[in-house]
């Protein structure tokens, strides 16, 4: 990230939340690092380091500060927006594959060797895959300590570590606390104790529309994986890598609460993260509004909504089944839709939560589907959930976070059924490309011309190059500002039916 240090200083000296996240500023004369936005008193000029990660500041020798909680600050929205080797790998470690599956692991989902991705991560973020890891252990550590009454030995494991006194060590190294330490302090001030579920709150940069992130979601909730609550929050289920989970959303003016339902509660760093993936959390609304505020065609709509945000998924295989669903039906269709598919494919919950009682169905599972059966649409549709899921099952197309997009781009489309707004959607969603921009849909024709403007696919294209690299969130204020009536529209892709 090639941010000035005057700049980054500025930010300190005015305890500018903004940076939270982007930035760790470490001070030498103590040892601690800090958010910028911290409210302690500021440090000397000159006793102040900076550093693109906590790992970075912890490898330098650095414990987290007490006061501001580093740790749990908002995620850099600098490693959704990177399309390379580093970004790739950043959304992966924040996934939990390195604890699941070793940096081996990690190099081979990426195609590099193990040497040229740990230099060029130490290069960027300023730390190795390894270090990135254990950081982020320590994180969902601390939260199980703080969160939950599990054993200190049980959270251990849970948290990825491979032993009791390496667990121990980290936690002391990183905190200046013992784990039963840090679980007093906890319960001191006061926070919840919930033995049924993982109670925690997830930050973000302010303004964030939460509601409308919500509403969004809420629309299109399919019946059995989602629920839409009657006090304004959100439920939905969660195919973790160890099992199944639930998780339940309510937006408040200063964070997200979440609850969490895990079968494997070492799946908890992941399903964070794809919590924060799902609700765009990571976003950086001062910097889509610098980008797109002064454009003189969605200016407007831009500086009237800036914490709008790009929803998100959970799952991309999921997401990718339900945009290809979506193709020549309204949304409240859609959803009827993949309801019926989630009720014949979709694996019960041992323990359902509310209406939340089913996973969507797997990509093995879909990969069997028999197009001839009875499934309320059209045989050439079927045929494109079967032959994309197959796809995915069988590793040709692989749809999690740390994807080429380009090149995941051009595989989808080669596939039967799939076309060019199908393929936008999905990278938008799915794949967390910021510059996603499906120019042929319907809601971008119909806000194009509610704004005085030719709605056509090649004057989409021409108006949206000016809004690069954050196309994404112009497709979010453009289809705001259609109301409801976006809500019922149908998406339809031109190489729906030729392709099939």
């Amino acid at each position: 990230m090639l941010i000035d240090s005057e700049r980054l200083w500025q930010a300190v000296e005015a305890e500018d939340p903004r940076f939270d996240g982007w930035v760790f500023c470490a001070v030498t004369s103590t040892g601690i690092y800090c958010r910028p936005s911290c409210p302690a008193r500021t440090p000397k000029r000159e006793n102040v380091r900076f550093y693109s990660t906590a790992a970075a500041a912890q490898g330098a020798g650095f414990r987290a500060c007490k006061r501001c909680r580093p740790d749990v600050s908002p995620g850099s929205p600098e490693w959704d927006r990177r399309a390379d080797l580093v970004g790739r790998a950043m959304r992966l470690i924040a996934d939990g594959v390195v604890d699941r599956e070793g940096v081996s692991g990690l190099a081979g989902r990426l195609g590099y060797t193990e040497r040229h991705l740990h230099r060029q991560l130490v290069a960027v973020a300023g730390a190795g895959p390894l270090a990135l890891a254990r950081a982020q252990r320590a994180q969902t550590a601390r939260v199980l300590l703080e969160t939950t009454s599990l054993p200190v030995t049980h959270i251990a494991f849970a948290s990825g570590f491979q032993s009791v006194r390496q667990f121990n060590a980290t936690i002391q190294e990183i905190f200046a606390l013992a784990p039963r330490e840090l679980r007093t302090r906890a319960q001191r001030t006061g926070r919840p104790q919930d033995s049924g579920a993982i109670a925690l709150r997830l930050p973000h940069r302010a303004p964030i529309d939460a509601r409308g992130l919500i509403e969004f979601l809420s629309v299109r909730a399919v019946p059995g994986v989602e629920e839409a609550l009657a006090d304004g929050g959100y439920r939905r289920s969660l195919d973790l890598p160890n099992g199944a989970g639930v998780v339940e959303l309510h937006p408040t003016s200063e964070h997200i609460d979440a609850r969490y339902w895990l079968e494997d509660v070492s799946d908890l760093a992941a399903a964070m993260q794809r919590t924060r993936a799902l609700l765009d959390l990571d976003s950086d609304p001062q910097a889509v509004r610098d980008a797109l505020g002064d454009d003189p065609l969605i200016g407007a709509l831009v500086r009237s909504a800036p914490g709008r945000r790009v929803p998100g998924h959970v799952d991309g295989h999921e997401l990718a089944i339900r945009a290809v669903i979506g193709q020549q039906v309204s949304v409240a269709g859609a959803a009827t839709l993949a309801g019926r598919l989630t009720s014949q494919y979709g694996r019960p919950l041992d323990r359902p939560i509310g209406n939340v009682t089913h996973l969507f169905p797997s990509s093995d599972a879909l990969a069997k589907l028999d197009p001839s059966s009875k499934l309320s649409m059209p045989r050439s549709r079927a045929q494109a959930i079967r032959g994309l899921s197959r796809a995915v099952a069988e590793g040709h197309i692989p749809l999690d976070m740390g994807v080429d997009r380009e090149r995941v781009r051009h595989d989808l489309l080669a596939l039967p059924g799939i076309g060019p707004w199908t393929v936008e959607y999905i990278a938008m969603r799915a794949l967390r490309d910021p510059d996603a921009f499906p120019a042929g849909d319907l809601g971008v024709r119909r806000a194009l011309e509610g704004l005085g403007r030719d709605g056509s696919q090649r004057e989409a294209e021409r108006v949206s190059a000016s809004w690069r690299p954050y196309r994404a969130y112009a497709l979010q204020h453009l289809w705001a500002s259609l109301g409801h009536a976006n809500d019922t529209t149908t998406n339809i892709d031109t190489r729906r039916l030729a392709a099939a």
